[in-house]
């Protein structure tokens, strides 16, 4: 797959944008704040409906407008089709394919995109969040339908929680709440989907991040993958209880029904809790994904090169996973920022991993941060407008 061609309207510092990219590696070079990550940004929201870098999509639209629109033309082989999104500042976004209007949740059926950046470090440094929405936003990318799921999830989780909280402040308790089962079922059999993909996805992932581990960091760590379950009694909010893993369906052949039981009995067990607490403590909403390296949790043990040597395994890994089963093509590689912050060898490791994708998109302030292997293309930005842009002749010269 290649992004051929990228326009952008009212998006972040752009007012307006064209910007054409070629197969192989494309380089975006400019000063910290002209725009680059912009564009980065822009690509990977078609792949996962979402920024690598704010939660929320106003922050994308550009002050004093209402909306941006984000273009994109991709090629498959022969094949072209046109994307476009429209993000409202208030109100739901909407999306386009080669001009047809279409569910926004439709737009990663034909965009995969793997986005490497300096705020991947949360994934391994941060609270359990940052993990699930790696996992899930990958989970989307295998499985478009997840979408839905997750969105489903997060809205029946959202109504039972508010039960939950007005059943608290009115003193309600234990069997009177007799609508709370009305939830539970639903919280169960969608939280059962997404627990399932999710323990599938840490086994697919597992040789993977252990192969490009090695090939990142030039040693071998071990490491490991293992999604600590609510339901098996795990608590993320315990920092102690990081170092071990509690009772639960921890392989991916766990049956449905087996999950769907253990979610009941946790339900059940929490019940007082969540109504004294009015918050939903038992679901994927409160698991974490463990990383260890040396047997040891890469939060709190690791060294900064290992967790970077974690996260861009983790990012090389999801690539490889969706080249192997995609009909698309290659992902899109995008390296945002990351040369900058990688040693000498990481930086000449992570590049000859990479060069073999169909297209690699990489971002850096200082040009010679990037190997000169994925410098095949350079696009200069500054404030928000693309100033010049050069291709190679060759292997040598600019």
């Amino acid at each position: 797959m290649i992004v051929e061609q990228l326009s952008l309207v009212d998006f972040r510092n752009y007012a307006a944008a064209d910007v054409t990219l070629s197969a192989g590696a494309n380089v975006f070079v400019g000063r910290n704040g002209q725009g680059k990550t912009n564009l980065a940004e822009a690509i990977g929201y078609f792949a996962t409906l979402g920024s690598h870098r704010v939660s929320q999509d106003a922050p994308m639209v550009r002050d004093g407008a209402d909306a941006a629109i984000v273009r994109m033309r991709l090629a498959y082989g022969d094949r072209r089709v046109v994307l476009e999104a429209q993000l409202n500042r208030s109100g739901s976004n909407k999306a386009r394919v080669n001009g047809s209007p279409v569910k926004t949740s439709e737009l990663p059926r034909y965009a995969q995109v793997v986005l490497f950046a300096p705020e991947d470090l949360q994934i391994v440094r941060s609270d359990p969040s940052a993990r699930r929405r790696f996992a899930d936003q990958l989970l989307i990318q295998r499985a478009p339908r997840m979408a839905g799921v997750i969105a489903d999830y997060d809205r029946v989780l959202k109504q039972r929680t508010a039960l939950l909280k007005s059943a608290r402040a009115r003193g309600i308790r234990g069997d009177a709440l007799s609508t709370l089962e009305v939830w539970d079922d639903k919280l169960v059999q969608l939280g059962t989907d997404v627990i399932r993909a999710r323990l599938a996805l840490a086994e697919d992932l597992a040789g993977p991040v252990a192969s490009a581990y090695t090939a990142i960091a030039g040693a071998d760590h071990r490491p490991e993958l293992e999604w600590r379950l609510s339901i098996g009694g795990a608590d993320p909010d315990d920092e102690d209880d990081a170092t071990s893993t509690a009772d639960g369906p921890a392989a991916a052949g766990a049956s449905a029904e087996e999950i769907q039981r253990q979610f009941r009995d946790a339900l059940t067990a929490r019940r007082g809790a969540e109504l004294e607490r009015g918050l939903t403590l038992v679901g994927p909403h409160r698991d974490d994904l463990l990383l260890r390296v040396r047997g040891l949790p890469v939060k709190g043990y690791a060294s900064h090169g290992e967790s970077w040597s974690v996260v861009l395994a983790l990012r090389l890994a999801s690539a490889q996973l969706l080249r192997a089963q995609s009909q698309l093509g290659d992902p899109v590689l995008i390296l945002d920022d990351v040369f900058a912050e990688l040693d000498v060898d990481r930086r000449a490791r992570l590049a000859g991993l990479v060069e073999g994708y169909e297209q690699v998109v990489v971002t850096a302030a200082v040009e010679e941060d990037v190997s000169s292997a994925l410098r095949a293309r350079t696009v200069r930005v500054v404030a928000g407008t693309i100033v010049a842009d050069s291709a190679r002749d060759g292997d040598d010269g600019e």
